[in-house]
């Protein structure tokens, strides 16, 4: 199957779960994960309906973005180094995945001075896998809170890596967990924070994440296929 019938599919799929969720499609958008894949086959993508591509490495997307002129939105979905921050703000639209209030402060550090303002969601680790990224979710509301002031920094929602299992039903407990923290900071009514956006969900288990209340879904394999890892 071809890039353009395989995000068909995912779309159609999205589609459904969110009908089955009683939730407007139009709400949750497909964010195609091309760590790894061509600029060619990213266009393919971007052809056939996709509006953001997500990377995992500000090295890698510098290489790709040169040759890649097209309206699309740009994501961070990996890991950021505080290293990497300044040429991260100069690629990407929205950093997904920030993880410490350390971070935080060096993302608006750098944003400040460049006179720009940073999107970006706050990653929580949700499944308490050490492997994984992210906030612990009981410190996770707190640590909004000290970004809020930030200058330079717009906290827009949260994002979480579920748990990599065989059944998405057992992922779905990190799910919710992540969409009643969202809620928990909503009720605290932050000041310049939105929680517009849930980021939750991946190849394996991306329609129990849009049943669940993501707005955005991060899906690589069911569109590019098997790809090389490191």
């Amino acid at each position: 199957m071809g890039v353009r019938e395989s995000v068909r599919q995912v779309l159609s799929r999205m589609e459904d779960a969110a009908d089955r969720a009683l939730r407007d499609p139009a709400e949750i958008t497909l964010v195609a994960v091309t760590k790894t894949v061509p600029v060619k086959r990213i266009i393919e993508a971007v052809e056939a309906g996709v509006t953001a591509i997500g990377e995992n490495r500000v090295q890698e997307a510098g290489r790709k973005f040169e040759e890649l002129d097209l309206p699309v939105e740009k994501h961070l979905v990996g890991h950021l180094q505080t290293n990497k921050v300044r040429d991260a703000l100069g690629l990407f639209d929205l950093i997904q995945s920030v993880d410490s209030v350390r971070l935080a402060r060096e993302i608006s550090h750098r944003a400040d001075a460049a006179g720009k303002t940073a999107r970006v969601l706050v990653e929580v680790n949700t499944s308490g896998e050490g492997t994984k990224n992210g906030l612990p979710p009981d410190e996770a509301a707190a640590a909004v809170e000290q970004m809020a002031g930030l200058p330079g920094l717009r906290v827009e929602g949260l994002m979480t890596v579920g748990a990599f299992l065989p059944d998405p039903e057992d992922v779905r407990p990190c799910f919710r967990r992540l969409r009643a923290l969202r809620d928990e900071i909503e009720e605290r009514v932050v000041p310049g924070v939105s929680m517009a956006h849930l980021s939750m969900g991946m190849t394996n288990d991306f329609e129990v994440a849009v049943e669940e209340g993501a707005t955005l879904v991060r899906v690589g394999r069911a569109i590019f296929g098997e790809r090389p890892t490191d």
